[in-house]
């Protein structure tokens, strides 16, 4: 039986790092295997009351928001997963937890800057983008920095590389910027076992790409054809969010690189411990908006080559037509044009959530101002004809799982087993995951 989470990326477009799949497939089976966690997949991923539960409810350590002196820190951390709402320690997180967190970060006023803090060798396609784009938008209203601690691959690097600075530590490492998918096909091992598979379909192409039989080259075609789409995404997406030229983002072939490799070419910022990191951002959050000063963060390696690449890929954007101003950032052609409509993004997202009309419609006014370009005026008119928010109802799942003995999900749910036997448990869970489990897309 085919691992149900490892079936998400079977067959269709992924982001991840090839050479993490054995931690990548570990992780998925170990997760399979916790029935709580299948509880938490099957929650409501959208349910807009209640989604952040009480202190003392058992899922808010699913649903992290973690302040420190000034600084919420949201993980991104394991497999990112779409359509998922919880953040599960090291094991997985959801873009909609990671969305939901910036916002209530943004509109919360004890937050002076937000910190990514990404231990992540991919996940799914569905959700990245859109998660990557609503970061962009948001370090314009309040900084934002990424700490890569260990890895950032793939979709981990994509959404870290949309904070203002990337910051890795020291073994760590970024990259792996590209899309991958697979085709198995089985025809030759059915064949040998005397069995056939006849499809009966109407429409040419319903059957394409299927397991039982060759691919045929134009089917490969156009499945390389949208992988080809998603990789022009990806690149397009770091080379805004970096400020870097996109063929030196193709340039980096989807490989990943160390810390001080990232540096050199513009991946990152600066190479730092965890700790000294987040000290240095909560001391000046501000550092992370300064992109035409000193790329160093305090207490960090100096970014040797950080200067000079940006320097090279102005030279470039000049050499090609293109405007000074259209490179972002560390440059020093940055246009007067990105600060001004910076400042009135600020502005306008202040106006609508500071508004009275907001009052007791916190949660339509963060959706006006974070996910539409609405005026502050139109969003206050059509705050005031909205109803008020009701008190939140009781919570269907905390409702479902009220009757579970040991609510825990993941490494500890069994903390009071011998590690001998937490490994014994979870190799157990791996062997039955994977039995009989066909082959994978990486």
């Amino acid at each position: 039986m085919t691992n149900p989470l490892l079936a998400r990326f079977i067959g269709v477009p992924a982001l991840l790092a090839p050479h993490m799949r054995e931690r990548f497939e570990s992780t998925l089976a170990g997760m399979a295997a916790h029935e709580h966690a299948n509880a938490l997949l099957t929650a409501n991923a959208y349910a807009e009351d209640g989604f952040w539960p009480a202190a003392d409810d058992w899922r808010a350590a699913y649903r992290p928001y973690v302040i420190k002196d000034g600084i919420l820190q949201i993980p991104v951390k394991g497999v990112l997963l779409h359509d998922f709402p919880w953040a599960l320690g090291s094991w997985a997180t959801g873009y909609i937890y990671i969305a939901r967190a910036l916002e209530r970060g943004l509109a919360d006023p004890m937050v002076q800057g937000i910190a990514l803090l990404v231990d992540s060798y991919g996940g799914e396609v569905a959700g990245c983008f859109e998660l990557v784009d609503k970061i962009y938008a948001a370090r314009s209203a309040k900084p934002i920095a990424a700490f890569a601690h260990e890895y950032a691959f793939s979709a981990g690097y994509a959404v870290a590389s949309a904070a203002r600075k990337v910051a890795v530590s020291r073994t760590g490492g970024v990259g792996s910027i590209g899309v991958v998918t697979a085709h198995v096909d089985y025809s030759e091992a059915m064949k040998e076992m005397g069995v056939k598979v006849t499809f009966i379909f109407a429409g040419k192409h319903k059957v394409d790409g299927n397991r039982y039989e060759p691919l045929p080259a134009d089917v490969q075609a156009r499945i390389q054809s949208r992988i080809d789409a998603l990789y022009d995404v990806f690149v397009k997406s770091v080379a805004r969010n970096r400020s870097m030229e996109e063929k030196a983002v193709r340039g980096t072939e989807a490989l990943d690189f160390t810390a001080a490799e990232a540096v050199e070419n513009g991946l990152a910022d600066s190479i730092a411990p965890l700790d000294d990191g987040i000290a240095a951002f909560s001391a000046n959050p501000s550092d992370a908006d300064d992109q035409e000063g000193d790329d160093e963060m305090s207490g960090s390696v100096p970014a040797a080559g950080a200067a000079a690449t940006a320097q090279a890929a102005l030279d470039a954007a000049r050499a090609e037509g293109v405007t000074a101003g259209k490179v972002e950032g560390r440059t020093e052609g940055r246009a007067e044009g990105v600060a001004e409509g910076a400042t009135a993004e600020r502005t306008r997202i202040g106006a609508i959530l500071g508004s009275e009309e907001a009052k007791g419609r916190s949660e339509l006014a963060q959706h006006f101002a974070f996910n539409t370009s609405m005026s502050a005026d139109d969003a206050k008119a059509a705050l005031k004809a909205a109803p008020k928010q009701e008190a939140a109802a009781a919570d269907p799942l905390a409702t479902a799982m009220s009757g579970v003995k040991n609510p825990q999900v993941g490494a500890d749910a069994n903390a009071d087993q011998s590690d001998d036997a937490k490994a014994q448990a979870l190799a157990g869970s791996i062997v039955t995951a994977y039995r009989g489990k066909p082959a994978a897309a990486a």
